[in-house]
């Protein structure tokens, strides 16, 4: 055993990412997302793999927004397993995979803006990231009134 590494989440991790989910919107750190709606998502997903057995301690995902825009979003990790760079390295699959589908715009919105500045994110403003507003923040309980900052990295 090498010990967690990151990898591209399988249909037997969905339940876990959702637990990890709920446990960090409980946590107040990012918004929760329906287990029927990350079952559909599931090819959007990074996680850490403890390689021993257990469930994966972290999840982040890839959701591409439009022409040349996605969005890394639902990045959560275990709270025992924080502090160690693998939101970090999260992040950086999500990246990588954005240049390898020559996406080279990628936002984020997110309570956790510190962590993505030091990532090079900078903040935007929401009005520049339109298609996000009406695809997915329409169905939100927190629209209009989305206190989420919204953050950009050009690649």
């Amino acid at each position: 055993m090498a010990g967690p590494y990151i990898r591209k989440a399988r249909m037997q991790d969905v339940k876990a990412i959702h637990k990890l989910l709920m446990e960090c919107s409980g946590q107040g750190l990012l918004l929760p997302r329906p287990l029927n709606q990350l079952y559909g998502h599931l090819r959007e997903f990074f996680v850490v793999d403890p390689d021993d057995g257990s469930p994966i301690v972290g999840c982040c995902g890839l959701a591409i927004a439009w022409d040349n825009l996605a969005e890394v979003r639902s990045l959560a990790v275990d709270e025992r397993m924080r502090g160690a760079g693998f939101g970090r390295k999260l992040v950086d699959a999500c990246l990588s995979e954005a240049v390898t589908l020559g996406i080279y715009k990628v936002f984020t919105l997110t309570y956790q803006d510190n962590f993505f500045r030091k990532m090079g994110f900078v903040e935007v403003t929401k009005d520049t990231l339109p298609q996000k507003v009406w695809a997915d923040c329409i169905n939100c309980p927190k629209f209009p009134e989305c206190d989420e900052i919204a953050m950009q990295i050009e690649l």
